[in-house]
C-alpha cells in the first residue's frame, strides 16, 4: 500500500494541503508553489528508508511499503523515474547517531556534492533522532540548496520559515524518543524493582509458565542441571577457569537459545572459557535477582565517529540485587569467594596466580635490586629459573641477575616447614595478633585524620554557601578556603587507602592450627601438585625477594610473611649441570700421582679400594679414568716394560717381517703379553734374539727372505 499521494497542481506547485504546515497567508501558498524548481528537478531525488529495529521491518511491513512509496511521489513531482533513488542501507538502525548507519553516511555524501536536488522521506524522525546529525544535514542541505520533502510539505532550508520549522520538529522528535525510552525505562526499573521484571535466564534456569508470578526454577532436565552444578565443583576444585574447560574436554554442555531459528530451544556443544566466566561472575547461579549490572557506553574516537559498547559496573552500582529471589546452584557466600578467586587470577590487573610447572616462587618472587618482578623460564631439561625483567629491558643494575629455581625453592620450602612447629606457629599467633593490633590502630589513626578532613570540609562548604555572592572578596576567600580542605580530604583518604593496600591480608587462625601437624606430609605427598604447593606457600608467604649479592656462589633471600615478619637467608648457589658433575678433586689426585707408572685397570683397583666416586657418584670404571687422564693431561705408562720391545722393532732386528713376528707369537714360539692399548710386548734378551735367528735359518722361506735383503744390500 502506498502512502496518499501529495496533491499537485503542476511539478511544481502542491495543494494547500501542504501549505498550511508551512504558511497559511497566501504569500506562503505562493511561496510553497514555486519551491520546486528546475534546479531541482535537474538532480537526483533521494527516498530515505529507515526503521528502527528488525523487529519493526519484520513486523511493520505497512511502514517500510509507505517508504518505498515515496518514489513514485518524486515522480509525479517531476523527476525523472531514472533520477530518483533510494537508500535502504539503514533498515533495522536506530536513528540515535550516525554509528552503523551506512544509508545516512551516503545520503550526506550525496548532498554535499551537490548531487541531490531533493530528500524525500516519510517524517522527519526517519532522517535522525539527534538534533545534532540533523542540524548537521540541514546545514549541508542549506548550503547545497537541496529540498526536503515529507508528508507535510516541502522544506527549502535557504528559507528562514523552513529551517526553523524543520529545527523545531527534529527537537520534537529527539524529546519524543526521550519521553517514550523513559516511560518505557521506568516500567522496567518499577518492575525489576519488585524483583518480577522477567529478562532472559542463563542455562540452568527455567520459568514456570503454570505461575507467571513465580521466579526462575532450576531446570528439570537432570542433565543440564548436572552439567551446571560441575562447572561450580570443577571451579571450588581447581580455582581455575581453564582448569573447568580441560575438565570438560570431551563433554558437551548445554545452551539456551534466544531469538533467532533457535529460539526457545536447548543446544549442546563445547564449553569454552567464555562461558565459563559468564557462569561464575553471573549472581542468578547464587539466587540473586539483579537488574543493571551492565551499562551502555558511548566513546568519541579520534576520527571522530562514536563508539558504543557495554561495560560490567560493580557490584555496588547495581540499581536492584534481591538475595534469595530464586534457587540457587550456590550460596551467596561462595559466590563472593568465586568473585575474589576470579579477580586474584587476573593477571593484567597485577595479580599473580599459581601456575603450572615446577618453580615454587612464581609469580610471587620479586628482584632486590631493582624493584622489579622476577619473570618464570623453563629450560628444555625441565630446569627452572627466574630472570630479572630489567635484563630484558636492557636496564639491569649490576647485581640483577638470573638464579636457578631450585636455588632458591629448596630454601623456601625448607624454612616454610621448619616455621610449622608448635612452637613457631604459636609465635606465629602472638606476632599476628601484634599486627593486627598495630595495624588497627594505624588504620584507626588514619580514619580519624580522614573525619576531622570531612568536618574541616563540610565547614568551609557551609561558610561559602552561607556567604552573600554579591561580596566578592569574601566568597574567593570562602572558595579558597574550602578547595584547600577538599584537597586536604584527599589526601587523607589518599593515605588511609594506601595504608589499607599496603598491609597483605592476614592468613585465618583456624588454617594454621589445620596445617601445623598435616603440612609436611601433605607437602612431600606424591600426589600434591606443584600448583597445590604453591598455593599453601601463598597461605602464609606474601612474597620472596632476591636481594643484592655481590658473590656470586652465594644466593640471599628475603622472606616476607603474611604476619609482617621478615626472614633472610643466604645459601650457597647450586653448581651448573657441568661443573656439578665433576669428578672430585682428591680423586683426580690420585689418578695423577699413580697415573704415568700404574695401567688404568690397576688405577680402577686403587680408586675403588680407596672409597672414591665419579662425580656422579658412581664407582670408576676404565672409561672414565681414561677420561679423567684426557681432561687433566695425565700421560698413561709406556707399553713396554724394560727389556721388551714391540713388534716392528723385533722384525727390524731379526730383518724379517712384522707377520712373521705375529706368526710365531700367535703359535707360540714367541712369548709376548698384551700391554695397555692392547698393544703387543715381547720380552727381549740374547737367548730369545738368538732362538728366533735358528729358526730363521731353518726355514727355507724365510732365509731366502734373508739371503735376499743380504744380496740387496751387497748390490
Amino acid at each position: 500500500m502506498s502512502a496518499p499521494p501529495i496533491p499537485v497542481a503542476s511539478p511544481t506547485t502542491i495543494t494547500s494541503t501542504s501549505v498550511r504546515s508551512t504558511s497559511t497567508s497566501a504569500a506562503g501558498v505562493s511561496a510553497v508553489s514555486t519551491k520546486i524548481g528546475r534546479r531541482h528537478l535537474e538532480r537526483a531525488a533521494v527516498v530515505y528508508v529507515r526503521q528502527s529495529t528488525l523487529a519493526q521491518v519484520r513486523e511493520h511491513a505497512e511502514s517500510t511499503a509507505r517508504q518505498y512509496a515515496l518514489a513514485e511521489q518524486a515522480v509525479a513531482l517531476g523527476w525523472d523515474p531514472r533520477d530518483v533513488a533510494v537508500i535502504d542501507a539503514d533498515l533495522g538502525v536506530s536513528g540515535r547517531s550516525t554509528e552503523g548507519r551506512d544509508g545516512f553516511r551516503a545520503l550526506v555524501s550525496r548532498v554535499c556534492l551537490g548531487e541531490v536536488g531533493a530528500i524525500f522521506g516519510l517524517e522527519i524522525s526517519r532522517l535522525a533522532r539527534s538534533s545534532a546529525d540533523l542540524s548537521r544535514l540541514l546545514e549541508l542541505a542549506r548550503l547545497t540548496d537541496t529540498l526536503l520533502i515529507d508528508g507535510d510539505g516541502v522544506y527549502d532550508l535557504t528559507d528562514f520559515n523552513d529551517r526553523l520549522l524543520l529545527g523545531l520538529k527534529g527537537t520534537m522528535s529527539e524529546a519524543e524518543l526521550h519521553l517514550l525510552a523513559g516511560r518505557l525505562q521506568g516500567a522496567k526499573r518499577a518492575a525489576a524493582a519488585r524483583g518480577e521484571l522477567r529478562t532472559p535466564l542463563p542455562v540452568g534456569y527455567v520459568y514456570d509458565d503454570s505461575d507467571r508470578q513465580a521466579g526462575p526454577v532450576i531446570d528439570p532436565d537432570e542433565e543440564v542441571a548436572a552439567a551446571v552444578t560441575d562447572v561450580f565443583t570443577a571451579f571450588a576444585a581447581t580455582g581455575s577457569a581453564y582448569q573447568v574447560v580441560a575438565a570438560f574436554a570431551g563433554r558437551r554442555f548445554p545452551l539456551r537459545a534466544y531469538g533467532g531459528a533457535w529460539a526457545g530451544q536447548l543446544r549442546w556443544g563445547r564449553l569454552t572459557h567464555a562461558r565459563v566466566l559468564g557462569i561464575l561472575n553471573n549472581p542468578c547461579y547464587a539466587g540473586a535477582y539483579v537488574f543493571g549490572r551492565h551499562a551502555c557506553r558511548r566513546t568519541v574516537r579520534p576520527d571522530g565517529s562514536i563508539h558504543s559498547g557495554i561495560a560490567v559496573l560493580p557490584m555496588d552500582q547495581w540499581p536492584v540485587l534481591i538475595r534469595d529471589h530464586h534457587p540457587g546452584y550456590l550460596s551467596w557466600e561462595d559466590y563472593l569467594a568465586n568473585q575474589a578467586k576470579l579477580a586474584a587470577n587476573r593477571t593484567h590487573s597485577g595479580a599473580r596466580p599459581a601456575r603450572e610447572g615446577h618453580a615454587l616462587c612464581q609469580g610471587i618472587i620479586g628482584c632486590g635490586s631493582c624493584g622489579r618482578p622476577m619473570s618464570t623460564r623453563y629450560h628444555r631439561d625441565g630446569t627452572g629459573a627466574y630472570e630479572c625483567h630489567s635484563r630484558k629491558d636492557q636496564q639491569a643494575t649490576p647485581t640483577c641477575r638470573s638464579v636457578s629455581s631450585r636455588a632458591v625453592d629448596e630454601i623456601v620450602a625448607e624454612r616454610l616447614l621448619a616455621a610449622l612447629t608448635p612452637d613457631e606457629v604459636a609465635l606465629a599467633f602472638a606476632a599476628a595478633d601484634e599486627v593486627t593490633d598495630r595495624r588497627a590502630r594505624a588504620g584507626r589513626a588514619a580514619e580519624l585524620a580522614v573525619e576531622r578532613a570531612r568536618y574541616d570540609a563540610d565547614r568551609a562548604e557551609r561558610a561559602f554557601s552561607a556567604a552573600e555572592p554579591e561580596n566578592r572578596l569574601v566568597v574567593r576567600t570562602l572558595e579558597a578556603r574550602w578547595e584547600t580542605r577538599l584537597a586536604a580530604l584527599a589526601e587523607a583518604e589518599t593515605a588511609l587507602q594506601a595504608l589499607h593496600n599496603a598491609a597483605p591480608p592476614l592468613p585465618a587462625r583456624a588454617d594454621l592450627q589445620a596445617l601445623t601437624g598435616d603440612l609436611p606430609r601433605l607437602w612431600h605427598a606424591a600426589t600434591t601438585t606443584a600448583r597445590d604447593r604453591k598455593r599453601l606457600l601463598r597461605t602464609l608467604i606474601a612474597d620472596i625477594t632476591l636481594l643484592p649479592e655481590t658473590d656470586r656462589a652465594k644466593v640471599r633471600v628475603g622472606i616476607r610473611w603474611h604476619t609482617g615478619a621478615t626472614d633472610e637467608i643466604t645459601a650457597d648457589r647450586p653448581l651448573p649441570p657441568g661443573p656439578a658433575a665433576r669428578t672430585p678433586t682428591p680423586s683426580v689426585e690420585l689418578i695423577r700421582a699413580h697415573g704415568p707408572t700404574t695401567s688404568n685397570d690397576d688405577l680402577v683397583t686403587i680408586l675403588n679400594k680407596a672409597g672414591h666416586r665419579t662425580g656422579k657418584g658412581r664407582p670408576f670404571d676404565i672409561d672414565a679414568v681414561q677420561w679423567i687422564r684426557h681432561v687433566h693431561k695425565i700421560p698413561a705408562p709406556g707399553p713396554l716394560a724394560p727389556g721388551e720391545v714391540a713388534v716392528a722393532d723385533a722384525a727390524q732386528r731379526l730383518g724379517i717381517s712384522a707377520d712373521a713376528v705375529y706368526y710365531w707369537i700367535k703359535a707360540g714360539h714367541l712369548p709376548a703379553r698384551r700391554g695397555p692399548g692392547n698393544r703387543l710386548a715381547i720380552p727381549w734378551t740374547a737367548d730369545t734374539e738368538a732362538a728366533c735367528r735358528i729358526r730363521i735359518a731353518s726355514s727355507g722361506h724365510l732365509n731366502r727372505t734373508s739371503q735376499a735383503a743380504t744380496a740387496g744390500e751387497a748390490v
